[in-house]
């Protein structure tokens, strides 16, 4: 692979200072198992992942991981973790998902060659502006997969207890297509992984955008429980994840959505989140949990509308690793950078049980951090109207108790012998739809809210704070310190 660079950073840190910023907690009386010992961490990270470019203009920035990685070092977190080089997945990992004509195209396209192949691209939606072809797509494709199959593997094996990969959580690629700035589903694959081992998994996501590919892989299972707090208004981007969309088949009430609107603050947040989660764990009892972490929900994210603060969004995490199971980690959207470094360093301290000082380290990308220079960053707005009151969240919660009502309590999977890796996860038949839209993509018939996603998507989801200039980005800075997240110069 071409334009990969190696990175050298510092691992020096400062020592404590200050009082450590406290978790947002509200307080609400929850049964939850105590720990007996500290949780074992694994930790995955692929240098290489971060010096791949999306192309001038384009939202993600995968060089936001080399500022995570070097927060996650400055503080010195690695020493109690267990730290791993990632592999890259194999063609034949993806493929146990993807389609395998998707995948050979994936494979063959290049930024020289993409224009020969205008009906694949267009079959696949590559080569469009969320999702380009750019220099070493596939590869970038393997990276982050492979650490999210890694991490699957050491849950399952017991060696950990939660194990993060802050560069998986791409959770818009479908079966068969490119979405949303993704091309693999690394989540499906991890799942699908777990499932070796574990007869049920709740899969959560906390970025501002719909889990549509997540949801949709496993719209027919009852072993997956996926759960997506989002913004949802009709036309924001993905144009799913109504609280309607619960499932079919032997998956109806499987698909949990909590639809959101703007500027959901802390409080809110959190309210509905524990309590939703709390009436999922109940009902659902799973043996290991999948936690995208978004950071497109944060306040002032480029594309996002949430106003979350930093310890708002690790409470997510805080709260479901009171139930003691096995939990993936995983990254996903954030296109303000320097915030999500702020997060996921954060996250990652949670995930330890470590309290870290406000003052950020010395580290290789201190100049991104500025004015303040300091992990917990006042980025909330106040003038923000929270248009999510009380009684529309209790709404929304008493509609999903309505569905989890009718869940098969902990459904039964026989566990005779260890089931194939990822070579299935349905009987015969239930993928009928997929099979048919391989052999006819252009006139797949999808699976209920589905249909048409893409032309939908393309008639009313497109934001144009997307590919965005100066004063036209979300964050609302002026631009006046976006320069430093525009691209960042991870060689040394």
């Amino acid at each position: 692979m071409s334009k990969r660079h190696q990175f050298q950073f510092d691992h020096d840190a400062r020592k404590d200072k200050g009082a450590p910023v406290p978790p947002a907690d509200l307080g609400l009386n929850l049964s939850a198992v105590g720990k007996h010992s500290k949780d074992k961490v694994a930790y995955f990270y692929q240098e290489e992942t971060s010096a791949f470019h999306y192309g001038e203009g384009h939202p993600m920035k995968p060089a936001r991981l080399a500022l995570t990685h070097n927060l996650v070092f400055g503080y010195r977190l690695h020493e109690h973790m267990s730290c791993f080089r990632s592999r890259s997945a194999t063609d034949e990992e993806v493929t146990k998902y993807h389609s395998a004509d998707y995948i050979e195209c994936l494979k063959r396209l290049t930024p020289d060659n993409y224009r020969l192949f205008d009906s694949w691209t267009s079959r696949y939606n590559l080569a469009v502006d969320d999702c380009p072809i750019f220099d070493g797509v596939y590869d970038f494709c393997l990276m982050y997969a492979g650490a999210s199959l890694d991490a699957a593997r050491k849950l399952s094996a017991g060696v950990a207890d939660i194990a993060v990969n802050w560069s998986g959580g791409l959770h818009h690629a479908k079966k068969w297509e490119a979405s949303g700035f993704c091309y693999v589903n690394d989540i499906v694959l991890a799942i699908l992984e777990l499932l070796r081992i574990h007869p049920r998994v709740v899969y959560i996501d906390i970025d501002v955008h719909h889990g549509d590919g997540v949801q949709e892989a496993f719209y027919r299972s009852n072993r997956v429980m996926t759960v997506s707090f989002h913004r949802y208004d009709g036309s924001f981007f993905p144009g799913t994840g109504k609280i309607e969309e619960k499932g079919v088949g032997v998956g109806k009430n499987y698909a949990i959505n909590v639809p959101l609107t703007e500027f959901i603050d802390d409080n809110s947040y959190g309210y509905i989140f524990r309590n939703v989660m709390t009436d999922v764990m109940t009902s659902f009892r799973p043996t290991a949990i999948v936690l995208q972490c978004g950071a497109d929900s944060l306040a002032k994210d480029r594309l996002g509308s949430f106003n979350l603060s930093i310890a708002g969004h690790g409470q997510c995490l805080q709260f479901m690793k009171t139930f003691d199971l096995p939990i993936l980690v995983l990254g996903g959207g954030g296109y303000t950078i320097r915030n999500v470094a702020r997060a996921w360093t954060y996250e990652t301290s949670v995930a330890i049980g470590a309290d870290l000082p406000n003052e950020l380290p010395d580290n290789a990308y201190m100049s991104h951090f500025g004015p303040d220079y300091v992990l917990h960053s006042p980025i909330k707005d106040p003038s923000a109207e929270n248009t999510n009151q009380r009684q529309k969240l209790d709404h929304i919660r008493e509609k999903i108790r309505e569905y989890l009502r009718d869940v098969e309590h902990a459904p039964s999977v026989q566990m005779m012998e260890l089931p194939p890796g990822l070579d299935r996860l349905h009987e015969p038949g239930d993928w009928e739809a997929d099979k048919n839209a391989d052999l006819y993509p252009d006139f797949r018939e999808d699976i209920g809210v589905f249909s048409n996603t893409r032309p939908e998507r393309q008639k009313t989801t497109t934001d144009q704070r997307e590919h965005y200039a100066g004063d036209r980005d979300n964050d609302g800075d002026m631009g006046r310190f976006d320069s430093m997240d525009e691209d960042v110069d991870v060689s040394f």
